[in-house]
């Protein structure tokens, strides 16, 4: 069923080829997009709950529209050359890791929900890319070490929330 919390979903998957599209050329107006998308994660998810508007296509699009936004700006720093690649890949296996485990409960009536540890690797990833994209772009201030030591911690916390979800999931399997 489509419903105003989905339609914000989607609109966060449209998002994605313009912010790819303007990112590397203006990590400004790139930060803006991803900033605009990553505001519609916190709507359509509160407005879901708060209206009783939780769907299935919802609990199943909206992970993959933050993955697709998530690897969309880390694929756009490795090819700026602002974070290493392996970084990249370590976030991007996790996150197609943790999807695939949801998608295959969510295909069995089962429902993991998001852990505190995926919520706060999230919002470590969000607070890095957005700091990466505002990198001397808004005034000559280095960002760039901030920016890579919250990625860093997005990615730890990544790995050990990835255990947890790996553990959860076999459990209620």
């Amino acid at each position: 069923m489509v419903n105003l919390p989905t339609i914000i979903t989607f609109s966060r998957i449209l998002i994605i080829l313009p912010f790819v599209m303007v990112a590397p050329s203006n990590p400004l107006l790139g930060g803006v997009l991803f900033s605009i998308a990553a505001i519609t994660d916190l709507l359509d998810g509160y407005l879901a709950r708060k209206t009783g508007q939780v769907t299935k296509l919802g609990i199943l699009l909206d992970p993959i529209a933050d993955k697709l936004l998530v690897i969309s700006a880390l694929i756009i720093f490795v090819d700026m050359e602002t974070i290493p690649a392996w970084i990249a890949i370590v976030i991007i296996v996790r996150e197609f890791l943790v999807t695939g485990l949801r998608l295959g409960a969510l295909s069995k009536d089962i429902v993991i929900p998001a852990e505190r540890g995926g919520k706060m690797k999230t919002t470590a990833q969000i607070s890095s890319i957005i700091i990466l994209f505002l990198d001397r772009t808004l005034i000559a201030v280095d960002f760039n070490a901030l920016g890579l030591t919250l990625l860093w911690i997005a990615m730890i916390l990544g790995i050990v929330s990835g255990y947890q979800y790996c553990v959860l999931f076999w459990k209620r399997i």
